[in-house]
């Protein structure tokens, strides 16, 4: 892109202002209506309002919450709960490493890259990847950070608003706003899985909790995971060996 065309002319604050616009959005609005979901989770699970905020801005990723407040109503220890969410959250990794040198631009500063880091998930990486080809790469962090940022304190603010109006709706419409975040969570997986293993580990994960339960209740959704992940992994290499060969 030429530098003196009018797009890589605006300012710094111009392209801050469409990356906040950026959170009118559908993946962006589908993720806020999860988050509702996720505050009925936290109310039912006697979680309070603050903490819950507190939870989504600083881990900022929907699933890890979800097995940390899962964790936290099984009173599982502190280190098998630290386990659990870090190793879901070590999905996020490839993104990081993919999304980050797009986002590097001439005399950016790593402290920059560092902190904006952690408002890389699925949402914020999907729509960068999408739309940071058209933004000036001098410009690309102030883009991010507009969308990024905003679009976690938005949830953050949602979270807090619904859990403390969910007191006055009835029970069933805080039902339906809890099962929110596990169709939010599942179609989110497998939209963004590119092999078929991924897709196939959705599958095999699930079908691994009852027996993991039973087995290992306190380690259930590690062990399902891991199990899991390992099955869908094999068959999704067998079927393309097989697919190759064909």
């Amino acid at each position: 892109m030429d530098a003196s065309s009018p797009v890589a002319d605006e300012t710094a604050s111009a392209w801050v202002l469409k990356g906040m616009r950026g959170v009118l959005s559908a993946p962006a609005l589908i993720l806020v209506t999860a988050h509702l979901g996720f505050a009925g989770l936290a109310r039912e699970a006697g979680i309070g309002w603050f903490e819950a905020s507190f939870m989504v801005f600083t881990i900022w990723a929907l699933p890890a919450n979800i097995i940390l407040l899962g964790s936290i109503t099984a009173g599982l220890s502190l280190a098998a709960t630290a386990l659990a969410v870090g190793l879901s959250s070590l999905r996020l990794m490839p993104m990081v490493i993919a999304l980050l040198p797009e986002l590097r631009g001439p005399g950016t500063r790593k402290r920059t890259l560092l902190v904006l880091s952690h408002f890389i998930a699925i949402t914020a990486w999907v729509v960068s990847m999408e739309r940071l080809p058209t933004v000036p790469r001098e410009h690309r962090t102030h883009f991010f950070a507009g969308f990024a940022v905003t679009l976690c304190t938005m949830n953050t603010l949602a979270v807090a608003i619904a859990f403390n109006l969910m007191g006055q709706l009835p029970a069933l419409a805080t039902g339906a706003l809890a099962f929110l975040t596990p169709v939010y969570f599942l179609t989110s997986l497998y939209g963004s899985a590119r092999e078929l293993s991924g897709k196939l580990a959705l599958l095999t994960g699930m079908l691994a909790i009852p027996p993991a339960n039973w087995l290992a209740p306190e380690f259930d959704i590690l062990i399902a995971g891991i199990v899991g992940g390992f099955v869908a992994f094999a068959c999704g290499r067998f079927i393309d060996a097989r697919r190759a060969g064909a």
